[in-house]
């Protein structure tokens, strides 16, 4: 848990240095989920909801604000939710849960701020957060499942893989 939790705050870290010229506010590539989508395969849903409120806290305080803070949980729940619901159905494969976790992550921000800027204007963007979402969410999921094999028998001491 440790490493999971540092792999996703260094991530994090690496993703705030990455500039996106997009010009479409909360359109992030979502590296940090990495560690999280991990973690439901590697460790199980409840200790990957630690992680994922660990990670939302922490990545928070090192690199935002309280509203980050906020921001980050909201959409990280909602989002570790419906991914943990998806593969508890065993009917989705891992790119489908986080592309449909990664939209869920912008949804959840965009009802955060709905809330804090008292307008729904901003339900424009939604559109570009869902496609922003899938599509980067498919791309880690996509990653998670290249990685997960070595990190297994890592965790299994390369006796199994």
């Amino acid at each position: 848990m440790g490493l999971l939790l540092a792999l996703a705050l260094i991530l994090s870290y690496v993703e705030s240095l990455i500039p996106l010229p997009i010009g479409i506010p909360g359109i992030k590539i979502g590296l940090a989920n990495l560690a999280v989508v991990l973690a439901m395969y590697l460790v199980g849903e409840r200790n990957a909801l630690l992680l994922t409120i660990s990670k939302a806290v922490l990545s928070g305080l090192l690199f935002g604000n309280l509203t980050v803070i906020l921001y980050n949980l909201a959409g990280a729940l909602i989002s570790f939710f419906t991914m943990a619901l998806m593969k508890k159905s065993g009917r989705f494969h891992l790119p489908v849960i986080s592309a449909v976790g990664g939209a869920m992550h912008n949804t959840g921000q965009l009802l955060v701020a709905c809330v804090i800027v008292s307008t729904y204007g901003i339900v424009y963007y939604i559109p570009f957060l869902l496609i922003a979402g899938l599509g980067t969410g498919m791309v880690i999921g996509s990653v998670a499942v290249l990685v997960l094999p070595a990190a297994r028998k890592g965790m299994n001491g390369g006796n199994r893989g």
